[in-house]
C-alpha cells in the first residue's frame, strides 16, 4: 500500500468525536424546527435533518482541508494546538475567530438552505404541480412557490441558529 493512502500516525481523536457530538446535538434540534415550521411529518423532518447536516459537514471539512495549507504558520500553530491539546496560546487571535465564527455560520446557512432547496426538488415534497391553466391561477402558484421559500429560508435559519447555539454551548462547556 502506498503512503498517500495510509492513515496519518496522530489521529485527532478528540475532534472526530466532537463532530459526531454535534452531528447528535444538531439534528434532532432542525428535525424539530422542520417539523414545526415546514410542516413536515417527523420521519422526512429526520431524514432532512440528517441529510443537510452530513453533506454541510462533509462540505465544510472538504472546503478545511483545501484552505489549511493555504493558512499562515501562526495561525496553523493554534489551529493544531486547539484541534489537539484545546488551548489557544495566543490572546490575539480571538478577533479571528469572532470573524471565522460568523463566516461559518452564514457560509453553513446558504450551504443547509441549498441543500435542503435540491432535496426537497429531488424528494418532490413540493408536490406535484397541477397544469395552469389561467394566469390567475399562474399568480398563485408563483406567489405560493415565494411563500414557500420565505419560509424555507425561515426554519432553516431558525434551524441553523439553534443548532449553532447548542454547538456553542457544548464548545464552552468543554473549554472549562
Amino acid at each position: 500500500m502506498s503512503d498517500e493512502l495510509s492513515l496519518p500516525i496522530i489521529l485527532p481523536i478528540g475532534a472526530i468525536f466532537f463532530e459526531i457530538l454535534f452531528l447528535l446535538t444538531t439534528i434532532p434540534i432542525e428535525a424539530f424546527v422542520f417539523n414545526k415550521w415546514l410542516k413536515f411529518d417527523k420521519r422526512t423532518s429526520i431524514f432532512y435533518a440528517i441529510s443537510i447536516n452530513v453533506f454541510s459537514s462533509v462540505i465544510g471539512w472538504i472546503v478545511f482541508f483545501m484552505v489549511e495549507p493555504m493558512l499562515p504558520i501562526g495561525i496553523k500553530s493554534e489551529l493544531i494546538n486547539y484541534i489537539f491539546f484545546n488551548k489557544i496560546k495566543d490572546p490575539n487571535i480571538s478577533s479571528l475567530i469572532i470573524f471565522l465564527s460568523f463566516s461559518i455560520f452564514i457560509s453553513t446557512f446558504l450551504v443547509k438552505f441549498l441543500l435542503m432547496k435540491l432535496l426537497i426538488i429531488f424528494m418532490d415534497e413540493a408536490g406535484q404541480k397541477a397544469e395552469i391553466i389561467s394566469s390567475q391561477e399562474r399568480s398563485f402558484y408563483m406567489s405560493l412557490a415565494k411563500l414557500q421559500t420565505t419560509n424555507l429560508i425561515t426554519s432553516t435559519l431558525i434551524a441553523n441558529a439553534l443548532s449553532y447555539t447548542a454547538i456553542t454551548v457544548i464548545i464552552l462547556i468543554r473549554s472549562r
